[in-house]
């Protein structure tokens, strides 16, 4: 990540991480920023659909403004799903352009560089790309001033034959059907990284904070594929702050689809899953 002013340390705020953006309206009419604008038009112009990469940075005096929104080519190709990014990311910069505004006006003569500091960052990936689904991940940063930021990760699952796209959480029953169907395994893999990275046993059967097993409403879920056909491993993300204190970071944690995890799927997307074995 491309930070300068973010090498202020992290933190995460998992309310305002775990939310995919909406997907439900798309408004075109966002004011187009300035810098790397070119970019869209080198992609729309080119054969091949092409990444996208824009950034849009400031300075006023010691005061800093920088936004990065970017996405891979897969999504280039997928025009309405393109344009739901495109929205998404005028109206962020449009966002973060009025408020920063605001705080150098609020902050004038004072000697405060943390306080009119501004960033966002969204980088999209893709997570699994078969036939009929465009799998991806959202990593996003954001920081409005003060010591600390925000960072987290989301998905979305992108049907091809519908044209639309849903959090990966929302492919199963619920929740708490996907916990049932990993069962004791998913506790098992978190104590394991947590003890890796503490250098002591974790007792799983203590409730305390940092040590119990955090439910999957706090989580964000990624499908991803081994054979580019079916959809066989998903992910399970827990952000900072979720699984174990800041320091830690986040925790990722990789299953294969079994047959009890393939159950808790609901039953418009069981066609695109397989067990793995």
């Amino acid at each position: 990540m491309r930070h300068r002013l973010f090498l202020i340390s992290l933190a995460l705020s998992s309310a305002a991480c775990t939310q995919s953006p909406a997907f439900t309206e798309v408004q075109d009419d966002a004011p187009a920023a300035s810098a790397s604008a070119s970019a869209d038009a080198a992609s729309a112009s080119d054969a091949a659909p092409a990444e996208v990469t824009f950034e849009d940075d400031a300075r006023d005096g010691d005061a800093v403004r920088e936004f990065a929104y970017s996405w891979p080519a897969e999504v280039t190709a997928i025009p309405a799903l393109e344009k739901i990014l495109r929205s998404e990311r005028d109206e962020a910069l449009a966002e973060q352009k009025a408020e920063w505004g605001r705080s150098l006006a609020d902050f004038a003569g004072e000697d405060c560089v943390s306080c009119v500091g501004r960033g966002y960052e969204v980088t999209w990936k893709v997570a699994a790309d078969i036939p009929g689904w465009l799998s991806l991940t959202r990593d996003m940063y954001l920081y409005t001033g003060g010591a600390h930021g925000m960072s987290g990760r989301t998905s979305l699952v992108w049907d091809r034959i519908k044209g639309v796209g849903v959090a990966g959480a929302d492919l199963f029953e619920s929740a708490v059907a996907l916990e049932n169907a990993l069962g004791a395994k998913l506790c098992a893999t978190l104590n394991k990284e947590r003890e890796e990275r503490r250098g002591i046993p974790v007792d799983p059967q203590s409730d305390a904070i940092f040590e119990d097993c955090p439910s999957l409403d706090e989580s964000s879920i990624f499908i991803g594929s081994s054979d580019g056909k079916h959809f066989d491993r998903i992910g399970i993300y827990f952000g900072p702050y979720v699984a174990g204190p800041y320091a830690e970071g986040s925790y990722e944690l990789d299953f294969l689809v079994s047959a009890s995890v393939l159950d808790a799927v609901k039953p418009a997307y069981a066609g695109a899953f397989r067990v793995r074995n």
